[in-house]
């Protein structure tokens, strides 16, 4: 039984639209199958509830992650044992990137140069979710 794909699957507490929007704009994700607590077919869920994601999927370089909302009734805590690392290709573009999501969030480790040949960092953005940014150097030619 070889395993095709894994995705994480992130859930918010009723900000899974403004971190998608954040990510479309800090890591160029582009999301797919958006779609709503309130377009299931029956929705007798709460007023509130409506409007909240029920599913999207963001493609992200060559990975994707999957997020959701949760409903009001069981609250996800943020966090946890569980982090996303992103490989860069170039270290500007992955500035960049630190530099957006940082907002608002905790940088854990600030990127700066490794004894493994990249440049690395942590953080945890603004909506509890944690991140690992790597970036392998290039070495000087002899």
């Amino acid at each position: 039984m070889p395993v095709e794909k894994l995705s994480p699957y992130i859930n918010f507490n009723g900000t899974a639209e403004k971190a998608i929007e954040l990510y479309e704009s800090a890591l160029g994700a582009k999301a797919e199958g958006l779609t709503r607590w309130g377009d299931m077919p029956g929705f007798k869920g709460p007023t509130e509830q409506r409007n909240l994601v029920m599913h999207a999927l963001l493609r992200i370089g060559g990975g994707e992650v999957m997020v959701s909302d949760t409903t009001p009734d069981r609250p996800e805590a943020s966090g946890g044992n569980v982090q996303i690392a992103v490989q860069f290709a170039e270290v500007e573009g992955m500035s960049k990137a630190f530099d957006a999501l940082a907002a608002g969030g905790t940088v854990v480790m600030p990127l700066a140069d490794t004894f493994w040949g990249a440049r690395f960092g942590m953080l945890t953005d603004a909506y509890g979710v944690r991140w690992m940014f790597n970036c392998h150097l290039k070495k000087a030619e002899a």
